[in-house]
Formats: structure tokens, sequence, C-alpha cells
């Protein structure tokens, strides 16, 4: 059936996602590393467990209404490629290009920096691999890439695996912690630990908020991929809520369950703090347990990545605004050649080395909070451009939610410049030569 399908439309992805691949995107394309490696460095910033747990709470509420306002822009335009496709549609061609390139090459980045990353874990459990950990990044990624040519349903199926025992992996860990840790004595792990200087309240918050801010980048994936959903109307909202509150619900969970083991004090110097808890609990044999777990999450991403970033350029591209190759769809509805693509670019970063890609994954996050923004602003202009667009949903709070989302995540990206002046320009410069890469597209593709 689904070789007729294709047979009558060439180039067209196809339909065959539901509610439980939409949940698993969006807990697979969410939680990485950042929950089990953040703790500890948000702790030393803090310095305060109540603290702590606000921050995480209120990146929690603006993911959730982030959400709320993607479902509105996912089932009134159902295309792949979300915030490029949103952008376009509300504010012309040139905001929709950079908004849509800027995400895809952030995700190139980011697919780089994970693959380096699950190397480096694998070499902590086996050793002798730690000499071709670049090339075990690049292997990683050609696996990854020659199983999504297989076509959407192995790879939506194999996403929902992976996610599922991502959870569970999770929810264990909690369960652990609360079971277990009650025996486990730390006054004299307290009494030997050098205390870390704690900067400014504001300051720590603003890099605390930041530090959330990288854990949640993913809570709108599933808007990847409404173009390829039985039925946009019916399962995006489903499954974009579903999926944010397990991700809310882990986050805060984890969070806590690691406070409940490890004193401030000591958080504040881990550097991989669920592994540190595991190990005060059963011994330190039992961080490899974290570790391998640490590398099936990381696949979880990069299966997740490697799945979305294509459709940006995928829909760029059948809008003219990238090369014309991109819009080819394989038999099992893959892009045959924005996937590849987008694995070649991040194999390249590879080869550059793993200090060029973690660089421009900070940088990538800059350009992520802001196409939320161009995102939320989307919502409201196209309410007074398009007023009679099919809506079958409705974010609720409007035009508020939209407008306060706009403000914080303008407020975040004055505390990225604040935080982080390199990583900012950098972005400052791309978004200036932007304009005349998106002239030379346009041009091309005439």
């Amino acid at each position: 059936m689904n070789q007729n399908i294709q047979k009558e439309e060439p180039n067209k992805l196809l339909k065959l996602l539901g509610v439980g691949f939409g949940i698993a995107v969006t807990v697979g394309g969410t939680i990485g590393t950042g929950i089990l490696r953040k703790p500890g460095p948000i702790a030393a910033n803090l310095g305060d467990p109540s603290l702590i747990m606000l921050v995480w709470v209120l990146v929690s509420l603006y993911a959730f209404l982030g959400v709320l306002c993607t479902i509105e822009l996912g089932v009134s335009v159902p295309r792949a490629g979300a915030w490029y496709v949103y952008a376009r549609r509300a504010f012309g061609d040139y905001v929709g290009f950079v908004t849509g390139i800027t995400s895809w090459l952030g995700t190139v980045a980011a697919l780089g920096f994970g693959a380096y990353t699950m190397s480096e874990y694998i070499a902590l459990i086996w050793p002798d691999t730690e000499p071709i950990i670049r090339w075990m990044a690049i292997s990683i990624l050609i696996v990854l890439m020659a199983f999504h040519w297989l076509g959407t349903k192995s790879a939506g199926k194999s996403q929902e695996i992976m996610s599922f025992l991502k959870a569970i992996g999770l929810f264990a860990f909690v369960f652990m912690c609360f079971i277990y840790g009650g025996d486990v004595k730390t006054q004299d792990l307290v009494a030997t630990t050098q205390r870390v200087a704690q900067p400014a309240l504001l300051t720590g918050l603003i890099i605390a908020l930041q530090q959330v801010f990288y854990t949640f980048d993913g809570w709108h994936t599933a808007a990847y991929f409404t173009e390829e959903n039985t039925d946009p109307a019916k399962n995006l909202p489903k499954s974009m809520i579903s999926g944010v509150l397990v991700v809310i619900s882990i986050y805060l969970l984890v969070n806590l369950a690691i406070l409940y083991i490890m004193p401030i004090e000591v958080l504040a110097t881990s550097k991989l703090a669920a592994a540190d808890a595991i190990r005060l609990i059963f011994g330190e044999k039992s961080g490899k347990i974290v570790t391998f777990f640490l590398m099936v999450s990381i696949l979880g991403m990069l299966n997740a990545q490697i799945m979305f970033a294509p459709r940006v350029i995928y829909s760029m591209s059948k809008d003219g605004l990238f090369f014309k190759l991109a819009q080819k769809v394989n038999s099992g509805g893959t892009p045959a050649v924005a996937m590849p693509l987008t694995g070649i670019c991040s194999i390249l970063l590879i080869i550059s080395g793993k200090d060029t890609c973690e660089r421009l994954s900070d940088i990538a996050v800059f350009f992520f909070v802001m196409t939320y923004a161009a995102g939320f602003a989307s919502v409201i202009m196209l309410r007074r451009k398009e007023p009679n667009l099919p809506r079958p949903y409705k974010v609720i709070g409007y035009p508020y939610i939209p407008f306060v989302l706009i403000i914080i995540s303008i407020m975040f990206l004055v505390g990225a410049v604040y935080q982080d002046i390199n990583s900012s320009m950098y972005a400052l410069i791309f978004l200036v030569l932007s304009y005349p890469l998106f002239l030379m597209t346009k041009k091309i593709n005439l």
C-alpha cells in the first residue's frame, strides 16, 4: 500500500506515525545526558535545594506552555519542519530561511557532539577503544544513516523502543534512590569535600536557567513530523502534551532523588551526579551501569535528531529555499538526500574535532531559543494575518501566553549574551551573513 502511495505522490513523506511515536520522539529528542550531568553545575551555581527545584519548575512551565502554542501551529499548518514552516508562513521567506537553516545547522552540530560523547562513554567501559574515539563516533552516524535509510516505519519503532527503555531506566533510578538512599552515610564525604565558590545570586540564576533550558531542548520535536502523522489534529495534542509531561515528571523526580541522596556540598562538586548517586548506594563498580545507560540515552537522542533534522531542509527545498535535490524521498519515506547530507555534515564536524562540535553546540542553544521566540510570535502573527485559517486546536490564554513566552525567550537570549559573549557574537555574525546567503539560495533555485 505504501509503495502505491509513493508512486502516486513522488517525493512525499508517508503518513505512518501516531500518538505513540509522538510521545517517544518527544522523550527521546529531549532527554539526553543533560539531566544526568547538569545537576552538579546547577547546584554549584545556586547552592540551595529550593532554588534548584524552583529553576526546574519554571523551565518546565515554559516548556509546557510552549507545547500548547506549538500544537496550535502544528495542527493549523501540518507540514514537516516545525519552526521553519511556521516562521516562513507568518513572516515570509527570509525569516523562514534564517529559522530553518539555524535550526538545521544547530542540530547538525548537536548530532556530531552527541556521537562524539557517546564514543567517549564507550571508551570508559572499554578503555582499549580510546585511541579510536573519533572513528567510533563516525561509525555510529554511518550505522544510523544506514538504518534510517530503511524507512520511517522502522525508524519510528526504534525510537519508541529506545524512549521506553530510557524512561524505564530513569524511573528505576528514582526508585532506587528513594528506596535505598536512606541508608547512605555522607557525613564523612561532606567533611572532606572542598566547597565550591558560589557566584552572585543573579549570575547563578542566569547560568542555572541556561543549563536547564539546554536539558529541555527537544520538547517540540513531535511537531517536525505532523506531515507524516495519520491524524495530526487528533494525535498531536495527545502526543505533545503527554510527552512533555513525561519529560517534566522525569526531570523533577530525578532532581529530587539526587538531592535526597547527595548533600548540596557534595552535589556541587559532581560532574556526573546520577553516577555518583548510584556509586554511593551500590559501590564503585556500579558506576558502569550509569555509563551504559548514558550510551543508550544518547543513542535515543541521536536517533531522534537524525530523523527530524532532515525534515527541515526537506521542507525548505520544496519552498525553493534549499537545494532542490533535498526534497527527494525514498520508498520508505526517508528524505533520500536530506538525511545523508545531515549525517555527512555531522561527520565533517567530528573530523574537525570535539572542541568544534562543542563550541557550535553552545552557539546552537542561542539559535534554538531564537527559533522558539519566532514560533511563539508566529502564533500571534498568523492569528492576525490568517484569521480564517482552520485551527482545530487553539492555545489557551491567547494572546497572553505567547507574549509571555516571547518575553521569557528574549530574556534568555539577553542572558546568553551576558554569560557567553563569544558564542553570542558568533551567532550574531551568522545572522548578518545570512541575508546574502539567503539571496544566493533564492537565485540558485530560480
